[in-house]
């Protein structure tokens, strides 16, 4: 795999200046797009979708085997991608022949037989991911950001003109589909023509086995990431139906707004980052990078929960109303997804991927119960809830033992935690009074927004700015460092928490 071993100071600084470009632009598309299918598609219609994205989502999340990860941490790439390569795109190809063959049942057993041929459509897209493992993860190494951009938009563009052309040629939610597949296979192209990879398969048995050892956890837990993160679409579509799961997808989706606008910035860099720079028993990169990730975060999604009611009539109408109470939830959990993102991507980059799965598995099993008693006690509100409570109680004391056990410096992640937390209750306190005396909703949500911004900016604007120059200064030390020295790790070879 071509590389460039840079400063690590210079090549983050390119990686977070092009991925913060990447977020804004498609995030302003994504939110476009999405707008223009809120008005053009019922709720029922949605639903159906989530129902098909819920599937394709979990098994795309295993597709590649976890073999990115080892990829972009690997201090020899070149010797392991050929069988990466064939790893990857066997997996897709039998994801993708099973899924086919199992949409019809699939859709049924998640009460929404429509859902069939869609899933059928979207099982085109494992075998599309398995095969661009290699050239993507070059991409990700090298820090370019650029590149990735590039096909980002690319990806976006084509999707967002076939989906809306075939919505409007009476194509009804089968456009997603045939859109994502479409936009996928452009996609898979231009990462082989960026990365300058070829398509090169082979199998070293040699390496093989510590593929399959790193990668089969991270695909563990990034199946049960993703199952989590959906086992809410499943309850809801077999015990309410489509149309509760449309109000509840959108909702789940606007509180995805700072999680895949930041979270997409921090995870381009941060697995490379802290593979190169994280080491020791005390290690404090983490908490360098978790103080202004979190404030951010924390801000967006206080915003969210606070001006729910008068966002979503604003953006997609009145007709969407019942989404609201939903995200009021949702949007603080989107906030603290993406402390536990940063948290899981350092766990990767010290090799800790056990430990990783193991935090995944603790987590579906607590949030499996409270879902199903949520959603039969307090409906969907109920369910986003539920994710909230099971994420303070459950997982983050999951993480804390192990990223400890990692080697994190526990004690200044928690010192980097708290102040946004005090700061949200006055800036969300003021927010609330402000929206109550504005009724129109597009002043309700400038006004309350800049209210609760300003108030959340007076109060951290000090730490937050202390925060930005520890973090500038660690990595300019850092960039002395050897770079990418996996082997640096705390021993974590056979993994999981104690």
């Amino acid at each position: 795999m071509p590389a460039t071993e840079g400063s690590l100071d210079s090549l983050v600084r390119r990686g977070i200046a092009w991925s913060s470009v990447n977020s804004m632009v498609l995030k302003l598309g994504t939110f476009a797009m999405g707008i223009v299918l809120a008005r053009l598609l019922a709720p029922e219609q949605f639903g159906v979708f989530a129902v098909a994205l819920t599937v394709q989502l979990v098994l795309m999340s295993f597709a590649d085997l976890g073999m990115t990860a080892d990829l972009v941490r690997s201090a020899a790439p070149e010797k392991i991608a050929p069988t990466i390569a064939t790893f990857g795109f066997g997996s897709g190809a039998l994801l993708t022949v099973t899924l086919i063959l199992s949409a019809p049942s699939l859709a049924a057993l998640m009460g929404s037989p429509e859902a069939g041929p869609v899933i059928a459509v979207m099982a085109v897209s494992l075998v599309l991911a398995g095969a661009g493992v290699v050239p993507y993860a070059s991409l990700q190494r090298r820090f370019a950001q650029k590149q990735l951009f590039i096909i980002a938009l690319a990806d976006f563009a084509i999707s967002a003109i076939l989906t809306v052309l075939l919505v409007l040629s009476g194509f009804g939610v089968m456009a997603l589909a045939v859109g994502r597949i479409g936009a996928q296979s452009v996609t898979l192209v231009l990462q082989f023509v960026f990365s300058g990879e070829r398509v090169r398969p082979g199998f070293d048995k040699t390496v093989a086995p510590g593929v399959l050892a790193y990668g089969l956890p991270v695909a563990g837990a990034n199946v049960l990431s993703w199952a989590l993160l959906n086992l809410d679409n499943v309850v809801i579509s077999r015990l309410a139906g489509p149309v509760a799961l449309g109000y509840y997808f959108l909702a789940f989706n606007i509180s995805n707004w700072p999680m895949s606008a930041l979270g997409q910035v921090v995870r381009s860099i941060s697995i490379p980052a802290f593979a190169r720079v994280a080491s020791g028993k005390a290690d404090r990169s983490l908490a360098a990078m978790a103080g202004p990730v979190w404030a951010v975060a924390l801000l967006a999604g206080l915003i969210l929960a606070v001006l729910s009611a008068p966002l979503i009539e604003l953006v997609y109408g009145s007709r969407w109303l019942p989404a609201a109470s939903i995200l009021a939830w949702l949007g603080v959990f989107g906030a603290l997804r993406t402390l536990f993102d940063l948290s899981a991507s350092y766990l990767l980059a010290r090799g800790a991927a056990n430990s990783t799965l193991l935090v995944q598995v603790a987590w579906i099993a607590g949030l499996t119960p409270a879902v199903v008693l949520a959603m039969l006690s307090g409906g969907t509100t109920g369910v986003a809830f539920a994710h909230l409570l099971t994420g303070l109680l459950v997982v983050c004391p999951a993480y804390v033992l192990a990223l400890r056990r990692a080697g994190a410096d526990v004690r200044s992640v928690a010192g980097k935690i708290w102040p946004p937390a005090v700061a949200a209750l006055p800036s969300a306190a003021v927010t609330l009074v402000v929206t109550q005396t504005v009724a129109a909703p597009a002043a309700a949500v400038l006004v309350g927004a800049a209210a609760g911004t300003c108030m959340y900016i007076l109060l951290l604007f000090r730490w937050f700015r202390r925060q930005l120059v520890d973090a500038a200064g660690f990595l300019r030390e850092a960039a002395t460092n050897d770079p990418l020295h996996p082997a640096d790790q705390v021993p974590t070879p056979s993994g999981g928490m104690p």
